[in-house]
């Protein structure tokens, strides 16, 4: 038996989520910023069924340290999130809101 189906309900159905260029540039900037220091070492960005996401490593062979989640049009606090392993660190609608996470406090060095 064959079964037909109408290709534009597919594509409807299947949405990529992806972050764009301006997002990535920021994504990317923090990211090089923290490989310099020698904290984070390699990165990942995967794309499931309604989200993208961004992943930092310290190891390659390691779990993510950090994975940053672009989840669009979720009605309740959707945007961006930052995740630790399974705890939820920052939501935010922004991609600033959620990246404030890793501002570091500037320590004052006395001589």
């Amino acid at each position: 038996m064959t079964n037909l189906y109408r290709l534009a309900d597919q594509k409807a159905r299947r949405r990529i989520v992806c972050f764009d260029r301006r997002e990535l540039s920021r994504l990317l900037g923090l990211y090089s910023m923290r490989v310099a220091s020698g904290e984070w070492r390699d990165y990942a960005i995967d794309f499931r069924p309604g989200m993208a996401i961004f992943s930092i490593f310290r190891h390659t062979a390691e779990q993510p340290l950090f994975a940053i989640a672009k989840v669009p049009g979720s009605g309740n606090g959707g945007g961006y999130m930052v995740y630790n392993g399974p705890r939820k660190l920052a939501q935010g609608e922004t991609l600033e809101d959620v990246l404030r996470i890793f501002d570091r406090k500037l320590k004052l060095l006395l001589s």
